[in-house]
């Protein structure tokens, strides 16, 4: 470490608070932010606290305790400083221990903070792990009594580690490595390596730890490190460098993990008790998640709230769907109690699935849009216009206008609002975004959208019961087009929302089109790997097996890998498969009253038999082509 730089250079008199006077968490970053301000350590209160709030979102720096590091690396700050505050009461401050904290560092990094003063902020992380000297600052009755505590176990530390020589502690028997990261690389990640190397001394395991701070990578783990390890604990809240670790035995965890449950965590890496990492773009799983990744990357704005909603409404479609499903098992009247078939249990079936899980995913999906667009303040206001979509016959296209009309609502609110004092800040989350949210957002919804969207609902569904049999063929075709022509991107997921749209309307032939067309793809190609070898390479005839229970799952993204390595060919290939299937179930009037599960929902597809039959004659179609168009393959 360099000693030039010391603690007692960043936390002066002049930046100690004691005692606190703050009793919530908010009030103790003012203070302290006040604190350094006055002491001319900062550029910009408002930035600072912004880069403060920022760092708390992404986790607490409450560590438990009875301390909190708050922190921020950025331009607001002028001089590298630390803050130090002390209450006697304890504030609530989010911990991971649930505890009050009572000693709180604010720790201000220039956006440039170079080598030394990053190394100095991680040895106060390593201070604040021994109990004895949190207790001694705890009994501090002035400030500078806080200091010399402070110098005195700073240089009592430094002294321990020059004394350390390293390659000595690594010659015992079970080693363990470990890479530490936090989003700031400032306390976390360096409290959490030295939690772990205390409790591996104890414990009698070696153990190598790398950092991922701000100053970059130290003590980086060799190839040597990891082979010779018995397994690697990663605790990260950030991304990092994971392919070294392929084969190997990895647990992961948050960073927080990494400080508080240290011995749990050495103990499952002594005994292996963790998954094997199978490497970065390896394996045919890894190119389905990496393709998947690449496409979400890209998508737009738009894409991305409305499948925030869609993904956290499906829970609610598929259960209530198949709870609905399983209702219709006593009889398709069984629900009725005027009709001769009538069973209590399918009635109760029926009202938890159809009058209750029904009911919320159409709110569910507004409430989640909402919230993509304006963060939380967008949540009640989104919940309450797609009940009101709901309950107007506007339906899952209301549910979703709602959810963007609520969204940008809020959003705007914010901007309205972002003038008035500073003092009424508090009560902008809690009174002023649901009141005038709910209230614009319902206006809008009953006098503008509901009507002409309902109106519009049930022509849809008249025109899809009354469709003759030629063109719900066509119609079938077209969805099973779209849901292989990109595998998961925007125009299949376009025809899957359909489907789930219809489901909620009460008619499942379209979206048992769109399942089966959704499994073609895998089970098209692993049937090709599997019958005509020459066109694959071992690797892709491997990959193969895995495509036949991905596509069994309804898990369209399988082909993604193939694909993506013979667009030309691959892809018209699965397209007409997948219309094939699309065209068939539609033609058998095959019908789904659950949204996803593959093979695993069988027993609740109307007319199975002839579902199977047009899963397998797309599934044949698809494996013909690729033997018609691909070229035979070069290992």
């Amino acid at each position: 470490m360099n000693n030039e730089i010391r603690i007692a250079d960043l936390l002066k008199a002049d930046t100690i608070l004691f005692p606190l006077s703050a009793s919530s968490k908010e009030a103790v970053l003012d203070e302290l932010i006040e604190k350094l301000d006055d002491a001319g350590r900062l550029n910009s209160k408002e930035e600072m606290k912004q880069a403060i709030l920022a760092r708390e979102s992404q986790g607490s720096t409450g560590i438990g305790e009875g301390i909190a590091i708050p922190h921020a690396k950025t331009a607001a700050v002028k001089t590298p400083s630390i803050a130090f505050g002390f209450s006697k009461e304890g504030v609530d401050f989010d911990s991971l221990d649930n505890q009050k904290a009572h000693l709180f560092f604010m720790i201000a990094a220039t956006e440039d903070a170079n080598q030394a003063h990053l190394e100095t902020l991680a040895l106060l992380s390593q201070m604040l792990m021994d109990e004895a000297f949190r207790q001694e600052l705890m009994s501090a009755e002035t400030k500078e009594q806080v200091l010399e505590i402070i110098t005195r176990k700073e240089k009592e530390i430094q002294g321990e580690n020059e004394s350390i020589v390293e390659s000595k502690e690594l010659e015992r028997s079970t080693k363990v490595v470990a890479v530490t990261a936090c989003p700031t690389g400032i306390a976390h990640t360096y409290m959490a390596a030295d939690a772990l190397k205390k409790k591996a001394a104890e414990l009698g395991i070696a153990i190598k730890v790398e950092t991922n701070g701000s100053g970059g990578v130290k003590n980086k783990l060799s190839s040597q490190d990891i082979e010779e390890a018995a397994a690697v604990i990663v605790a990260a809240d950030k991304q990092v460098e994971m392919d070294r670790f392929a084969g190997k035995i990895v647990i992961e965890v948050p960073v927080a993990e990494g400080i508080r449950n240290t011995e749990e965590l050495l103990q499952r890496a002594v005994e292996q008790k963790g998954s094997i990492y199978r490497g970065g773009g390896t394996s045919y799983q890894d190119h389905v998640q990496e393709a998947k990744a690449e496409k979400k990357a890209k998508q737009p704005a738009f894409y991305k709230h409305l499948m925030n909603g869609v993904s956290n409404m499906l829970p609610f479609v598929v259960g209530g769907g198949i709870i609905i499903a399983l209702s219709f098992m006593f009889g398709i009247k069984a629900v009725d109690p005027n009709d001769p078939s009538f069973h209590p249990l399918a009635k109760v079936l029926m009202d938890i699935g159809g009058g209750t899980a029904f009911q919320l995913m159409i709110p569910v999906l507004a409430g989640f849009i909402a919230k993509s667009i304006a963060d939380r303040p967008g949540f009640a206001p989104g919940m309450v216009g797609g009940l009101l979509a709901a309950t107007s016959g506007s339906g899952f296209l209301g549910g979703i206008i709602a959810g963007f009309l609520a969204g940008y609502i809020v959003v705007g609110l914010k901007k309205v609002l972002a003038g008035l004092p500073e003092s009424l800040e508090g009560i902008k989350p809690m009174l002023l975004y649901p009141l005038l949210g709910i209230l614009l957002t319902g206006f809008v919804m009953v006098y503008v959208v509901s009507e002409p969207i309902a109106a519009a609902n049930t022509a849809l569904g008249d025109w899809l019961k009354n469709m003759g049999t030629g063109n719900a063929v066509i119609l079938g075709v077209i969805l099973g087009a779209m849901m292989a022509f990109d595998m998961g991107g925007p125009v299949n997921k376009a025809a899957f929302t359909f489907g789930i749209a219809m489901i909620a309307e009460g008619n499942y032939t379209p979206h048992a089109a769109i399942m089966a067309a959704g499994m073609t793809p895998p089970l098209g190609i692993a049937l090709a790997t599997t019958l005509f070898k020459k066109k694959f390479t071992t690797e892709e005839r491997q990959a193969g097996k895995t495509a036949y229970v991905l596509g069994a799952s309804f898990i369209t993204e399988g082909a993604i890998p193939f694909a993506a390595a013979d667009p030309t060919r691959v892809i018209p290939s699965l397209v007409v498969g997948s219309a094939v299937a699309g065209g068939l179930s539609m033609l058998f009037g095959c019908t789904l009253p659950a949204p996803h599960g593959g093979i695993f929902v069988l027993p609740v597809i109307g007319n199975w038999p002839l579902y199977l039959v047009s899963i397998l004659a797309g599934t044949m179609v698809t494996a013909l082509m690729l033997k018609v168009l691909k070229k035979d393959a070069v290992e």
